[in-house]
């Protein structure tokens, strides 16, 4: 059996209060991007219930609706469901009629279960719907658990005995003569033991769900041609949509409007559309929106950062502990810097994972999203972006990670898609550290007309930038890669209701676990791999280091210590020697060996060799330039001994290594390149391949080059070289 419905009906939680399952439920459409399973247990039999994502109508656009269509059609040798209940909105009768009639014109055996009945004024005609749709109809509360036993009961005598459905829709002639041709073309498998008002019906179905654009995975190429073919000219949707809303009009809303059953408004909706009036007005509306996604952007910013600080500090002390009791050796390396530094670099995302998920299951949960994505359509739209791509690419200032899996609140898989590849563009936290340093070594600390700081501009126009960039980037990408029609906003605006909490932390929780283990394990190999680079092959300890080693190893057996003087001496000669091996390793030879394609951006071998590094996480950019410079790995960017060494690096001829033009090449590269695997395991595991991964790291690494060449060739074509 199935369990389909427009999204927003309360299907999941009918599904909850059948099952006893404790799936996610919401106050906004697309909680269901699934199908789930629950066991029903009727007087007769136990049946198997399928809970599938909500449908608007069986045209699908969507990968959800394409589960839902599948399912309930039985197409592509999934199982046909011995009967399917549709779930209807009892505040919203005609509109979600549409999709039970589409299902009575393909005779799929059906229970409509009105649902929402605690929410209307006035009774809902149930005689009347029974009359006129020719199936069993049940008005309940999911919520309240008011009339399921009903339910159950017209679900027990539908297997027994189906009903025939009595509706007849009439369609124009320049429709009907097109459906000979395509009734033809059926594939067999759809049509074995189909009445003949079955297969008229998967033939409209199938010219329906054809257009230049669609993502249908299951209409074969011959029947696809012949579609797009004979939709050629005629408006198929105008057609079958007007059809069938006229049939609805003409038989249900007499229905409606005889006692007026459901016409007032409703109590909820009553105070929805007050405060809509508010929220959705163009200037008020718009200033409330841009308040509260810059109060959730900060307390995303703000909040996180002292749990990330535990989380690095927790697997420093791990760090710290097992070289303190495990002997030097590359097992005691591989633990420290490939497993335990990789769990980190995953486990390290979750503060702002968790508090993303849950302020927008909150705002979800609330009605608020659905406001946003309408008011942000507007201004998206231009960039060829979907509305509620907003939220995600704001989201990517604080971390690209939870961003880009906060696009599954999008339908259709051009729009996610499209926002994921330029949600990287978008200024993260991780590249603050780099644009830190790079600004406090190279550039002046004066002001602009004795006003603006001069270091503080800049931050700013690195900002700007990125966001400038991104938005151009979706421009170009969605009229190219990406291309695709873009489909009209239709959105669901549910009523304002309080949020479950319990829902909305069981969903961020499941979130949380499905980063753990699907990227997570990508971002660990990454890791292993990185330091594998950075750590090989190691050079020969010199022979004053060693006897150094062995002497601390033999003041630690007898309980003692060097003195303050030896132990500086020490670690300013474990420095030095960490950095050459790191110029010798992998890492650092390919840097020496992509220094002749770098140096064209004003970059040098060590500057390549930190960008390499920094592919594990921007950050690491620092850390890498303190050990090549044998100050250390423990440096940040506020450290003034590494800052003096960037800038008084010379090059044989006395003239500076790095300028403030190197210095601004070098944050448009890290502004534009994609240097974070972690983005990249995302991405993975969000398309579900490596496909658009690794466009998306070809297109900004491109990107990144020519932009810095751009900056740096043109700077010193204009003498500031």
């Amino acid at each position: 059996m199935a369990l389909i419905g427009n999204p927003n009906t309360g299907k999941t939680t009918l599904f909850n209060r059948l099952t006893g399952s404790r799936a996610k439920v919401g106050n906004y459409a697309g909680i269901t991007i699934d199908r789930r399973t629950g066991k029903l247990v009727l007087p007769s039999c136990d049946a198997e219930l399928l809970d599938l994502p909500g449908a608007y109508s069986l045209a699908a656009r969507s990968p959800e609706e394409q589960i839902a269509i599948e399912a309930v059609l039985g197409l592509d040798g999934e199982p046909t469901p011995a009967l399917t209940v549709v779930v209807v909105d009892a505040g919203q009768l005609l509109r979600n009629l549409y999709l039970v009639v589409q299902l009575l014109e393909l005779e799929v055996p059906l229970v409509v279960a009105v649902n929402m009945i605690d929410e209307v004024d006035t009774p809902v005609p149930i005689e009347g719907l029974r009359e006129v749709l020719g199936v069993p109809v049940v008005a309940l509360s999911a919520r309240t658990g008011t009339h399921v036993e009903d339910l159950v009961a017209a679900i027990s005598a539908g297997l027994e005995a189906p009903s025939a459905p009595k509706l007849q829709v009439t369609y124009p002639d320049a429709l009907t003569s097109h459906l000979d041709a395509i009734e033809a073309a059926l594939p067999e498998a759809w049509c074995d033991g189909a009445t003949p008002g079955r297969r008229r019906a998967l033939a409209r179905w199938a010219l329906s769900s054809v257009d230049d654009d669609d993502e249908l995975r299951r209409i074969p190429p011959s029947l696809r041609e012949r579609c797009l073919a004979m939709g050629a000219d005629l408006d198929v949707d105008e057609a079958i949509i007007s059809a069938r809303y006229r049939f609805l009009d003409d038989h249900v809303g007499p229905l409606l409007l005889a006692d007026a059953p459901t016409s007032g408004p409703r109590r909820i909706e009553r105070m929805t559309d007050r405060v809509d009036q508010v929220l959705l007005h163009p200037i008020w509306g718009f200033a409330i929106f841009v308040t509260v996604m810059l109060a959730v952007f900060q307390v995303l910013f703000s909040w996180s950062d002292p749990f990330i600080g535990l989380v690095e500090d927790g697997f420093g002390f791990l760090a710290d502990l097992a070289r303190d009791h495990l002997p030097g050796s590359i097992a005691t390396d591989l633990l420290v810097e490939g497993v335990i530094g990789g769990v980190g670099n995953v486990v390290v995302f979750l503060p702002q994972i968790v508090l993303l998920f849950l302020l927008l299951g909150l705002l979800e949960d609330s009605g608020y999203m659905a406001r946003a994505a309408y008011l942000m359509d507007r201004v998206m739209k231009s960039l060829g972006l979907h509305g509620r791509a907003f939220v995600p690419m704001l989201s990517g200032c604080a971390c690209a990670i939870p961003a880009i899996m906060a696009t599954r609140t999008m339908e259709r898989q051009r729009d996610r898609l499209l926002t994921m590849l330029v949600i990287p563009l978008m200024t993260c936290s991780a590249r603050l550290p780099v644009y830190t340093l790079v600004i406090a070594a190279l550039f002046p600390v004066g002001s602009l007309a004795g006003i603006f700081p001069v270091q503080g501009l800049l931050m700013v126009f690195m900002y700007v930038f990125s966001t400038v960039i991104a938005l151009a980037a979706a421009g170009v990408l969605g009229r190219t890669v990406v291309k695709g029609r873009r489909m009209p906003l239709l959105l669901e605006l549910p009523p304002y209701r309080l949020p479950t909490l319990r829902s909305v932390l069981r969903q961020t929780a499941e979130r949380a676990a499905s980063f753990l283990k699907e990227a997570g394990t990508v971002i660990l190999f990454f890791t292993i791999v990185l330091w594998a680079m950075l750590s090989f092959p190691k050079p020969d300890t010199p022979k004053p280091l060693a006897e150094r080693a062995v002497a601390g190893w033999q003041h630690a057996v007898q309980g003692e210590a060097f003195d303050a003087a030896e132990a500086a001496d020490n670690s300013a000669a474990v420095d030095a020697y960490r950095g050459e091996a790191l110029a010798t390793s992998v890492a650092g030879r390919l840097g020496h060996g992509i220094e002749p394609v770098m140096r064209p951006l004003g970059f040098d071998w060590k500057l390549s060799v930190g960008i390499l590094g920094a592919f594990s996480a921007r950050e690491v950019f620092v850390s890498t330039m303190g050990l090549i410079y044998g100050i250390g790995d423990e440096v940040d960017e506020e450290s003034q001994p590494l800052r003096e060494k960037i800038r008084e690096a010379k090059h044989a001829d006395g003239s500076p290594v790095y300028t403030p033009l190197v210095g601004l090449s070098l944050m448009i590269f890290f502004a534009l390149a994609c240097q974070c695997m972690s983005t990249i395991a995302v991405v993975k595991r969000e398309t579900k391949g490596w496909k658009w991964p690794s466009f998306l790291f070809v297109y900004m690494t491109t990107l990144a080059y020519v932009a810095s060449l751009l900056v740096y060739q043109g700077g010193r074509l204009l003498g500031f070289g």
